[in-house]
Order: C-alpha cells, then sequence, then structure tokens
C-alpha cells in the first residue's frame, strides 16, 4: 500500500527564516552586549588607574611636607643646642664674678680663642632611605597622573585610539592568541590588562612609600622626645641661672 501523501505547509519556510533571522538578532545583540560590558570594564579600570595615582601624588605631597618638618625638628634642636651651650658659658661667668680671686685670674688670663659662629644657612637633612626612594619611584609617575586624571583628560573608551590597536598588533603571537580575534574586543582586553598591570605597580609604590612615611615618624617621634627632654633642661637651667644673676 502507497505511503499517504506528506501535508505541505506553506508557511514553514517564513517561519524557518524568521528563526534565522532571529538568531542572527540575537548574535548581533550578544556581540554588542559583550563590547559594551568590555568598554565599561576599560573605563573602570581606567578611573580606578587615575585614582591609584591621584592617592600617589598626595602620598608624594605627604612625604616632601613630612621632611620639612623634620628638617624644622632638627633647626630646632640646634638652636636649643645652641642655647644650652650660651647658658654653661654664662654660668661659669657668673662663677667667675661671686670669686674675687677668681676675677683676678680671668683678668690677667689670656682670652680663650673666639669660636666660629655658625653658618645661618639651613642645615641638610636627610631622611630615611626607603622615604627618599619612595618618593623618587613615585614621582616618576607624574606624567601618568596627568595623563589619567579625569579632570585632565576625558576618558572616552567608546572608540579606542589608534596607539591601542597598534599596541595590541606589537604583542607576540602567544599573547595575541589569548585574547579575542575581534579587533576591538581584543583592544578592549589588552587595555584592561595594561591597567590592571599599572595598577599592581601602583599599588606596589604606595605600599613602600606608606612603609616608608612610617620609618619616617618613628624616627622624628625620637626626635621630639629628645628635644622635649632637652627643652625641660635647659628651662630648669635658666630659672637657676637667672636666680643666681639675681644674688650678684
Amino acid at each position: 500500500m502507497a505511503a499517504p501523501p506528506r501535508s505541505y505547509n506553506p508557511f514553514a519556510e517564513d517561519e524557518e527564516e524568521a528563526a534565522a533571522a532571529d538568531g542572527a538578532e540575537r548574535q548581533r545583540y550578544l556581540q554588542r552586549e559583550v563590547l559594551r560590558r568590555s568598554a565599561a570594564t576599560a573605563d573602570s579600570t581606567s578611573r580606578s588607574l587615575a585614582l591609584l595615582y591621584e592617592s600617589e601624588r598626595v602620598g608624594v605631597a605627604a612625604s616632601e611636607e613630612l621632611v620639612r618638618q623634620g628638617e624644622a625638628l632638627k633647626r630646632t634642636e640646634q638652636m636649643v643646642d645652641k642655647m644650652d651651650q650660651d647658658l654653661k658659658t654664662s654660668q661659669r661667668h657668673i662663677n667667675s664674678i661671686k670669686s674675687v680671686f677668681g676675677g683676678l685670674v680671668n683678668y690677667f688670663k689670656p682670652k680663650p680663642p673666639e669660636s666660629k659662629p655658625e653658618q645661618n644657612g639651613t642645615p641638610e637633612y636627610n631622611a630615611n632611605s626607603r622615604l627618599k626612594e619612595a618618593m623618587m619611584s613615585s614621582k616618576e609617575q607624574e606624567s601618568k597622573y596627568q595623563e589619567s586624571h579625569p579632570n585632565l583628560r576625558r576618558l572616552d573608551n567608546s572608540v579606542l585610539a589608534d596607539n591601542d590597536f597598534s599596541r595590541v598588533d606589537s604583542v607576540s603571537s602567544v599573547q595575541r592568541d589569548a585574547y579575542p580575534k575581534n579587533q576591538h574586543l581584543r583592544a578592549y582586553h589588552q587595555k584592561i590588562d595594561n591597567n590592571l598591570d599599572e595598577m599592581s605597580s601602583g599599588l606596589s609604590r604606595l605600599k613602600n612609600l606608606a612603609l616608608g612615611l612610617q620609618t619616617e615618624i618613628e624616627e622624628q617621634d625620637d626626635v621630639l622626645d629628645r628635644l622635649t627632654k632637652k627643652v625641660e633642661t635647659l628651662d630648669v637651667n635658666i630659672a637657676s641661672t637667672d636666680k643666681r644673676v639675681r644674688q650678684l
């Protein structure tokens, strides 16, 4: 017995074409969505990198201010030492004045050679080596801060610059195979990787800067403790000398 004739649906071809069109549209939508998310990620890493450079710039400014503070502490300590030396000289003169014999001896005694006055120039202050190295390393990134700051350069990842594509083309074949074949998507991924590498280096520099600041603060704390004791001793000696002068 012959097989029954197959029913023919004239709308089947239209449905297949509609399904194929929907699939192509879905694929284009996913491609646009991948590019959009990649662009957003690249823009986010660029903003994070700009904030990192700004934090580094603030850290360098704080370090420079701390070094100036250390210079001021050094000058203050030298002034206190000079005052203490002058006070000791004054006490010897008072002792000689109170003794008649000592006064006669001092009259015929040749004058001691005068000490050379100290130079009034600012004494050189040497910050700790860790802080100086961290400051030098961070100052080298100043140009990158200028390029990445949002107020100085508008971040636009919708269309990457030509040099971004040339940078991607210059990588080795092994590295190129690790990125998507789409030129725009490959450039976004390369930009994200570059930003992440820069962020890693920046965080390392910030860590060294923070450790240098900590060491410098600890050293200046020791100077402050030493200076406080010197000032207290000087105050007691001044009061004692003033009392002896009044008794003459």
